[in-house]
């Protein structure tokens, strides 16, 4: 998959992130696309592009901590 431009897209901290010194990623949902970046780049770093399903199965394992 490629990775669409997300120049235009909305992107948001979780509201988990908290005060801990700019260690956070950014998620945005844009052209059907999940894009996840970090927020120490300030827009400049790469962006990780997750198919929505992927994101959902992405997730679903972190809520249910099946990622260690």
């Amino acid at each position: 998959m490629s990775t669409p431009d997300f120049t235009s897209a909305e992107w948001h901290k979780s509201s988990h992130s908290g005060d801990n010194g700019g260690q956070c990623v950014e998620v945005a949902f844009h052209a059907g696309v999940v894009g996840v970046r970090d927020s120490k780049a300030q827009g400049q770093g790469p962006i990780l592009a997750f198919t929505r399903a992927g994101w959902d199965a992405f997730v679903r394992q972190v809520i249910d901590d099946r990622l260690n």
